[in-house]
């Protein structure tokens, strides 16, 4: 390879998955459009691969304007790829203005820099992905967990439906915009009823079910119903195996649209900023409920218009993660249960009191995160009520926008918290269930310690 070609790469990962996520496409249909494998594209996206002529070329076929904004940006680019790449703390530390001497003089060098460190970031979540799998079990994946992937390869946010949303939101409101089509809201007093119920052009409501889940219930009749085409149009290229995983991304997209039609996404992310994501008083402001927000924050993710990038999750009182999603670098365990010293698993215990944390994770990364306990009401004494806590929390360079950080000093240590116990390398934690799967212990008969074996 002549210098002049190593010279002239671009990464552009970040630029590549907006412009999908902007187009409404998976990276099944991306790649299709572009001529381009799957995993191909997900190493174009990850920044472990720079652009070739071949996919240049189609980018001019396709997104003539965004090519341009990757030929005129990729010196910038190059100098914050590289700066994220240095500043990994397994590095010794780069004098300061290093980086930009080193991206401006030898981009080559640069390039390999950004590109190693890219690799190797890849070669690790491959291998807790395929560590995961062997936990769980071989088999194709369950409806649930292909839906719970597409939402995560799609960054969370669906360009076509949140725009959409936010149009119709402008309009009318949701029980109006009902009452145009033709669709009457009822209530059902029954103990078993459930909480909604849509036949004959009339949504029955469980009468019990608080207001904000009754109001977030009618807005996802509204977006099924006004937004049939594109959520059809969404499930057709996602592809995904077996009938019943289009139907729950199906469900999933119109409850994505529903929470955009309750939070319009810039008057949400404009308070959001204000309040500094105070989740109570967006609550407040909004009309839904608490955990609503959390999600919502954790979408906005609009090209161009993004908010504080946030990782969200819901945990049971089994530590089962029901629900997951991450902006930021932390990523969730896709099977089994979170590191013991997270938070979240105190606050399902407490509920309705705000726990904050500020941890560390084995990459060197710090984050500040609340979690808070919440109950949901069985509506008689017979059934359980419903128990869990949620998570919303941000990499610490953001505490500022944050205010629970507020609470926490952060000059002080960081709880050091992982993935998983099968994935988390530390070898001197003392809340180990498991060793971790790529490391050899040892165990020592005639001594004592809190976990059996020493991590080697």
């Amino acid at each position: 390879m002549s210098d002049r070609n190593i010279k002239t790469r671009l990464y552009a990962g970040r630029t590549l998955r907006d412009l999908r996520l902007a187009s409404g496409l998976n990276q099944r249909a991306m790649a299709g459009r572009l001529g381009l494998s799957v995993s191909y594209l997900s190493q174009l996206e990850t920044g472990e691969r720079p652009l070739t002529p071949a996919v240049s070329a189609a980018l001019a076929r396709h997104y003539p304007q965004a090519l341009a904004l990757i030929e005129g940006e990729a010196p910038a680019r190059r100098l914050a790829a590289l700066e994220a790449a240095l500043a990994d703390p397994t590095l010794p530390p780069v004098a300061s203005g290093e980086a930009a001497r080193l991206a401006e003089e030898r981009p080559d060098l640069a390039d390999h820099l950004i590109a190693l460190h890219a690799g190797r970031r890849a070669a690790e979540e491959r291998l807790a992905l395929a560590e995961e799998a062997f936990t769980a079990g071989a088999g194709a994946r369950l409806p649930w967990e292909a839906v719970r992937d597409w939402f995560h390869e799609a960054g969370n946010y669906v360009d076509r439906l949140d725009r959409a949303a936010e149009a119709l939101a402008g309009e009318t409101g949701v029980e109006a915009a009902l009452a145009a089509m033709g669709i009457a809201i009822a209530l059902d007093d029954r103990e078993d009823a459930p909480l909604a119920r849509f036949e004959h052009a009339t949504l029955t409501l469980n009468a019990a079910a608080p207001i904000e889940t009754r109001r977030f219930l009618a807005a996802h009749r509204l977006a099924a119903t006004a937004f049939a085409e594109p959520i059809a149009a969404i499930v057709a290229a996602a592809a995904l195996p077996g009938d019943e995983a289009g139907r729950l991304l199906a469900i999933g997209l119109a409850n994505y649209a529903a929470g955009a039609l309750v939070m319009p996404y810039a008057a949400f992310r404009s308070a959001a900023r204000d309040l500094r994501h105070d989740i109570d008083r967006l609550a407040r402001r909004f009309g839904v409920s608490f955990e609503q927000v959390c999600h919502r924050l954790s979408t906005l993710q609009r090209p161009g218009a993004e908010g504080v990038p946030f990782y969200f999750c819901r945990v049971d009182m089994a530590g089962n993660i029901t629900k997951r999603h991450s902006a930021t670098r932390l990523q969730f365990a896709r099977f089994g249960g979170a590191c013991p010293l997270w938070h979240v698993h105190e606050a399902v215990a407490i509920p309705d009191r705000i726990l904050v944390q500020h941890a560390e994770t084995p990459d060197g990364v710090r984050y500040v995160s609340m979690a808070k306990g919440l109950v949901k009401s069985s509506g008689r004494f017979e059934r359980l009520a419903r128990r869990y806590a949620v998570v919303l929390g941000c990499e610490a360079i953001h505490a500022a926008d944050f205010v629970y950080a507020d609470a926490i000093d952060r000059r002080g240590l960081a709880t050091p918290i992982g993935i998983s116990c099968r994935l988390c390398p530390r070898t001197d934690c003392d809340q180990r269930a498991f060793p971790p799967s790529d490391r050899a212990i040892s165990v020592e008969p005639n001594v004592r310690r809190v976990v059996p074996y020493r991590v080697m």
